[in-house]
């Protein structure tokens, strides 16, 4: 299931992209346990949805997961960086390497935080917001 939530002025509204439903509750409690100005914009669960919940929500942070059926994570953010190249993303994944954290940096990624470290994705919110 996919949320889509309106925006309220003074938050930093992230978008949360994961193929895995429990990854992406577990990142919802996580950042809504944090609160301090963090909200859930939206949730998307592949490629094609985080484009269509990313172009309606306009989110301040991307946490995007990498491996997804179809479309890597790293194309979506290409994707969306060619767009809007200011836009905020985190790459979520299990499989952080060297080379994907290069070709990360590379396209404008703003930093790779590996899942077992979900606790912080809220630090991660907060410096990579709209007052970074």
């Amino acid at each position: 299931m996919t949320r889509t939530l309106s925006p309220v002025a003074g938050t930093n509204r992230a978008l949360i992209v994961d193929d895995d439903d429990d990854m992406r509750y577990l990142l919802r409690a996580v950042i809504e346990r944090a609160n301090e100005g963090l909200q859930v914009a939206a949730e998307a669960a592949d490629a094609a949805e985080a484009l269509d919940r990313w172009r309606a929500t306009q989110p301040d942070v991307i946490v995007l997961d990498h491996r997804m059926p179809g479309t890597t994570g790293l194309e979506v953010a290409a994707q969306i960086l060619a767009e809007s190249p200011e836009q905020s993303i985190i790459l979520f994944s299990a499989y952080l390497d060297d080379d994907l954290v290069s070709k990360a940096a590379e396209i404008g990624i703003r930093t790779c935080i590996s899942k077992d470290r979900y606790d912080d994705i809220p630090e991660a919110l907060w410096r990579y917001g709209p007052a970074a």
